[in-house]
């Protein structure tokens, strides 16, 4: 479902993406191309194995990344916010997408083609810088995760998901307002790298201690510094 193509100079989440300081001729040119649609939650914006034809601009929603393991299991490797990019690094790999993106709520993102993205990627050095620096980071991003998830106790694990969805769904508030985070139990556990039935224990110990709140599938935040202590998050 298509929604108003507002210029991306105006976009309110500019800011807060790849796209906050590009000169205004590459911008220019990625706002007349572009094409903004609404995807409902649960709907997929790329599937593994297909061909990126384009990239994602998040304007408004979250969307998880995740990959299919054994017996059909999701790993859920990101939880992706307003602002962020989606599928542009199998695009400058020249790769199919190893992971699949799906609407946690819902999302709308903006379609930018290949070649425009890559034209902006090669001719902006702001953007180019960015994006090496964003993959650099996910790099060391997935070398904590693979740790993580080798050598930390689940308890911890489930911390330090809570910290990071946290930073995800702030929005802008103070680190030390409440903080709700909107996820079924199975993708958070899916997320830890447990099963549900254990994600569930433990969030009701985190309850216990005071350390969040919980109605219905909402989750929210109330010691973020625990949990950061918890997550050996420091």
């Amino acid at each position: 479902m298509s929604v108003e193509n507002v210029h991306c100079r105006d976009c309110k989440v500019r800011h807060l993406g790849r796209f906050k300081d590009i000169n205004p001729d590459c911008l220019e040119t990625l706002s007349e191309n572009k094409t903004c649609n609404i995807y409902k939650k649960g709907q997929l914006l790329l599937h593994e194995g297909s061909r990126p034809m384009g990239v994602f601009c998040i304007k408004q929603g979250k969307v998880k990344v995740f990959k299919l393991g054994q017996q059909g299991k999701e790993q859920i490797t990101a939880v992706l916010k307003e602002g962020d990019l989606v599928g542009y690094r199998a695009m400058l790999g020249d790769s199919l997408f190893h992971v699949s993106v799906e609407a946690l709520e819902d999302v709308v993102a903006c379609h930018i083609p290949k070649s425009d993205f890559i034209a902006a990627f090669e001719n902006d050095r702001s953007l180019h810088k960015k994006i090496i620096g964003e993959l650099s980071s996910e790099v060391m991003s997935l070398t904590s995760i693979i740790t993580d998830l080798a050598q930390k106790p689940v308890r911890e694990r489930t911390a330090a998901a809570m910290v990071m969805l946290h930073d995800v769904y702030k929005n802008g508030s103070n680190e030390s307002e409440p903080v709700d985070i909107n996820l079924t139990r199975e993708s958070l556990a899916n997320i830890v790298g447990t099963a549900t039935e254990t994600l569930i224990r433990i969030l009701h110990d985190f309850k216990e201690e005071n350390l969040i709140e919980s109605k219905g599938r909402k989750l929210t935040v109330k010691d973020i510094k625990t949990l950061q202590r918890i997550g050996g998050i420091y």
